[in-house]
């Protein structure tokens, strides 16, 4: 069988060393039975003749073809058998076995025709990929001819365009001299204003030197002036603070209202303002009030004797001043509370004396009516605006508060903790800290005025919805508006901290003796009692203070308890008595301008 398959290996191997990996990779087994006229038949179809001079082309075309499987190659022996996939391999026969020898090799027969066919089929597949190789040789050679034309015309056109490059090139090679020659020029003008434009430099150099000797000069002077502006600014705290002390810490003004609109007029004589010390040019600051004892009068039926009462206070405000002559007079105060002292101004009378109104001002946000309150702020942030540019950087921090029956309620409270379960308390701020705080009380930072009116409209709301329920408890309860300031002058590490307190207090007007004690008249009691209490308390502290006692009653009343920082020491009080212009509340006109008046 191996010598019937080498003259087959022979004849193929000339195809090239594509075609012999082909044929290795089907190279089967030799086979030890199989006639030699079967092997002759497998293997005269392979062409005899080959094409040398194409074997590259074949080889680089039957690359890129897929390979045909092959059949492993096994080591040629004399005897071998190929395996067969779950056949065992027979064991010798004995020599009397015919019929079994005889069935052995038709099996082995049987192997060797589908190895046969196996090998033919491979054949057809050799044949038919040389005659594609051979078709791709011819085509390939169509090919180069076709690029060696196109190879030779791009050499001609090669050699035109090389001509063209060069008379081009010569062209530029001209321009580019002219443009040397002109750049050369502009070179030389250049290097001209060069040096034009250095010696202008050390011009500019020399007055730069100068500029900057006449500015170092300037910063000198400026810092002078700022060291001298700082120290002037501080004279002029303390020769402000001098001036109040000089007016008194402890200041008393009167105000009447004016008659309103639907009121009687009160009789000629009833109020008599007095002119000021220095003449009529000076503003009053007596006030004179008239009243009738009707305990005097004769069984005949004769008028009863009047009697005039007299009154002097710091100033005094007829019924006729604006609500900005009332600031103006107490703009120095508030000043103060700029300047770093506390400041407490109280608005002092009975119900409907126009305590309100002084405080907070009119309703429908006329600017003329404005009150104490937004012109105060307003104030105080134009001059803070005015110090910034001297390096004071200020702050401001406002609540305002309700005491009702030595109740504290915050005024600014909102959603849930509005009501009776949103009562505070004053505590200290920290241990050992003298500083005072109102718990579940909003303290809220303002820098402008809307902020300010916002907060204004708020209290006014709660205040109404408390007067709805409480049966009039707003003119039946103190209101404090807390302003606390804070100033900081970085560069020089100073600080000043200070409150502003503005009071609307409660209604001062006596509880009827004759009075029947209803359910409702039992709660005007506690109230007036509240109120009596508390106001008598304030009373003795600023008595007190006059005085220089060593004792002063804080804790008395919730009011002097929250306010005792702001009343003692170097601290700036107001107290605003208002009284009303008519005849039918001369009695508590009276105690209001006695209490006024201790």
């Amino acid at each position: 069988m191996e010598d019937a398959l080498e003259p087959a290996k022979k004849r193929t191997r000339g195809v090239g060393a594509a075609t012999k990996i082909n044929m290795s990779r089907s190279r089967v087994p030799p086979l030890t039975t199989v006639p030699q006229t079967q092997s002759h038949t497998a293997v005269q179809k392979v062409p005899k003749k080959t094409a040398p001079r194409c074997s590259t082309a074949i080889t680089a075309v039957l690359k890129n073809q897929k390979p045909v499987p092959a059949v492993p190659a096994q080591k040629p022996g004399p005897t071998a058998v190929p395996p067969i996939a779950g056949v065992k391999k027979p064991s010798k026969r004995p020599a009397w076995d015919l019929k079994g020898q005889l069935c052995d090799l038709n099996a082995e027969l049987k192997r060797c025709r589908e190895k046969t066919q196996t090998l033919d089929q491979e054949n057809q597949q050799l044949r038919e990929q040389l005659k594609e190789a051979q078709q791709q040789a011819k085509d390939l050679g169509t090919e180069r001819s076709t690029l060696e034309g196109e190879l030779a015309r791009v050499r001609t056109q090669a050699e035109q365009t090389q001509e063209g490059l060069v008379q081009v090139l010569q062209k530029e090679q001209l321009e580019l001299q002219e443009e040397r020659s002109g750049l050369t020029t502009r070179l030389e003008e250049q290097e001209r204003r060069l040096q034009a434009s250095e010696a202008a430099l050390s011009s500019s150099q020399a007055k730069v030197a100068s500029l900057q000797q006449e500015t170092a000069t300037q910063a000198a002077l400026l810092a002078e002036r700022g060291d001298r502006l700082h120290g002037l600014e501080m004279e002029r705290r303390r020769l402000h603070n001098q001036l109040q002390e000089l007016k008194g810490n402890i200041r008393v003004f009167c105000r009447v209202r004016p008659v309103l609109e639907g009121e009687s007029t009160p009789s000629p004589g009833f109020l008599l303002f007095p002119p000021g010390p220095g003449g009529p040019t000076d503003p009053p600051t007596r006030l004179s009030l008239a009243r009738s004892d009707d305990r005097r009068a004769t069984l005949s039926g004769a008028p009863a004797p009047t009697t005039r009462h007299h009154f002097s206070f710091d100033r005094v405000f007829p019924p006729g001043s604006r609500q900005d002559e009332v600031f103006e007079e107490i703009s120095m105060l508030v000043q103060s509370a700029l300047d770093g002292y506390p400041v407490c101004i109280f608005a002092y009378g009975q119900t409907g004396s126009g305590k309100t109104f002084t405080m907070e001002g009119g309703p429908g946000g006329d600017p003329q009516l404005e009150g104490l309150i937004p012109r105060a702020l307003r104030h105080l942030f134009s001059v803070a605006q005015e110090l910034n540019g001297q390096g004071w950087t200020y702050s401001f921090v406002a609540s305002y508060v309700e005491i009702y029956n030595e109740t504290v309620r915050d005024l600014l409270a909102t959603g849930t903790r509005k009501g009776p379960g949103g009562e505070c308390e004053i505590r200290r701020a920290g241990p050992g800290s003298e500083e005072l705080t109102i718990t579940n009380a909003r303290y809220v930072p303002v820098s402008c005025e809307k902020e300010v009116e916002t907060l204004l409209h708020l209290a006014s709301q709660n205040r109404a919805v408390a007067r709805t329920a409480q049966n009039e408890r707003s003119s039946r309860s103190h209101s404090v508006f807390q302003l606390q300031i804070s100033g900081e002058h970085a560069a020089r590490g100073l600080q000043c901290i200070a409150p502003l307190n503005l009071v609307d207090l409660a209604g001062s007007e006596r509880l009827d003796p004759g009075l029947a004690l209803g359910p409702g008249e039992r709660d005007r009691l506690r109230e007036t009692q509240a109120i009596n209490s508390s106001l008598s308390t304030l009373g003795l502290v600023i008595m007190a203070l006059s005085n220089k006692e060593s004792y002063v009653p804080y804790r008395n009343s919730k009011l002097t308890y929250l306010l005792q920082n702001s009343l003692g020491g170097s601290a700036k009080m107001l107290m605003f008595v208002n009284i009303s212009p008519l005849e039918e509340n001369v009695s508590e006109s009276l105690n209001s301008l006695r209490f006024a008046s201790k």
